[in-house]
């Protein structure tokens, strides 16, 4: 029986392979986990209450696009955050980011791109739905270098004019996952010109936004509308998960031009699945609540001090800005979290498992990924036990 060749080159998921080149291996220590980005603060008091107010909200079809409700909890969050009027002509309900990242491309990216294959642009590293959702559509993904040298932002302006001419999309996540970059609002602007100039679409993955070091990141959809950008040119996609600490409850959402959505609304009427009613109504009042994303955001402020002091004077640490990785450099990844598990129990993903090669470089290859998401006295003693072991 045949398979599609479209997924045949993929690389095993990251974590499958992790498990490959450590679980053979006896830790060498009371284990660690750093690898998986699963929030483990506390997720908002609220939540308990609310799905057993509206229990009953599981024995009916939910709305796909949304409650009323929950659409103008979304939107007056935009207000508030971006001092942006988004309707709800403009929104829909999504569970989680993930989803929508790949949906979305399927709904909105054209067979063709002036007659040839259309490519799909997105950093290297990346988060791997980007890819996935490239390969199902059939389109070419190009996978463009996310350096210390560019400050770990790719840059899409700089590759061939004939890229660029069958560009359809381009994928960016800021704060960025791994490196927890952040695109500065030039930054933003200049590949809205980009976009208009190759007329291809972007998608901003905006899951981290609510986690930053100093200030809020720009967002794409503030940046558009202090432009006069084309609202059909940027899409952007928020999440309950690392903002509220609900990673399970498959709650987000999708914002851009109403053209856009009626046409990701059209594709989800047929194949999504829509977010159960009591899921709504908490993402309801998660979206209207900044209590609990302030204690969350102070929670992981603390943690970024404690990085800095741990890794004081290292050569090469750059704290994030925003998001909740460390991104630091090793002559190896895979070796670095091999010698780390065996060693000393700790558990960490090599850089390269998130990144493609191309031209005979992974962009990861030198580096490790290191979740900041377990409590805060077991996170400090993980990265001590890293520092020590790699950089002592």
């Amino acid at each position: 029986m045949a398979f599609p060749e479209r997924f045949s080159n993929l690389p095993d998921y990251a974590f499958p392979r992790l498990r490959k080149l450590l679980d053979t291996h006896a830790p060498g220590g009371e284990p660690v986990a750093m690898t998986i980005g699963e929030p483990r603060h506390p997720m908002p008091e609220f939540v308990g209450s609310v799905l057993a107010e509206t229990l009953q909200g599981f024995a009916v079809y939910p709305p796909n696009d949304g409650t009323p409700e929950l659409l103008a909890a979304i939107g007056g969050w935009l207000k508030r955050r971006y001092r942006v009027e988004v309707g709800p002509e403009r929104l829909m309900v999504l569970n989680g980011t993930r989803e929508g990242l790949f949906n979305a491309a399927l709904a909105l990216v054209p067979e063709q791109k002036r007659g040839k294959r259309p490519v799909v642009l997105m950093p290297n590293p990346f988060y791997q739905v980007y890819a996935m959702a490239a390969l199902a559509l059939g389109a070419e993904p190009v996978y463009v270098p996310a350096l210390a040298s560019n400050g770990f932002l790719p840059d899409y302006a700089g590759l061939p004019r004939e890229i660029l001419e069958r560009t359809a999309l381009a994928y960016l996540c800021s704060p960025a996952n791994p490196q927890g970059s952040v695109a500065s609002r030039d930054y933003w602007a200049s590949l809205m010109d980009l976009a208009e100039a190759h007329d291809f679409r972007i998608f901003a993955d905006e899951c981290y936004s609510e986690i930053w070091r100093t200030a809020p990141p720009a967002g794409a959809l503030e940046v558009a509308d202090a432009t006069g950008a084309d609202p059909e040119r940027v899409f952007v996609f928020h999440s309950l998960s690392k903002r509220s600490n609900l990673p399970g409850l498959r709650s987000g959402f999708v914002a851009g031009g109403a053209g856009g959505i009626e046409r990701i609304r059209q594709l989800r009427a047929f194949a999504g699945a829509p977010l159960p009613l009591p899921v709504q109504r908490v993402s309801e009042r998660a979206w209207s609540d900044e209590a609990h994303v302030e204690a969350n955001r102070a929670l992981y402020q603390e943690k970024f001090r404690i990085a800095d002091a741990v890794f004081s004077g290292l050569q090469g640490y750059m704290g994030p800005e925003g998001g909740f990785f460390l991104w630091l450099p090793v002559p190896d990844g895979e070796e670095a979290a091999l010698k780390l598990w065996t060693e000393t129990g700790v558990r960490v993903l090599p850089g390269a498992y998130l990144a493609r090669e191309v031209g005979g470089e992974n962009p990861g290859k030198g580096y490790i990924r290191v979740a900041m998401v377990a409590p805060k006295d077991e996170m400090q003693r993980g990265l001590m036990r890293l520092r020590d072991c790699l950089y002592g």
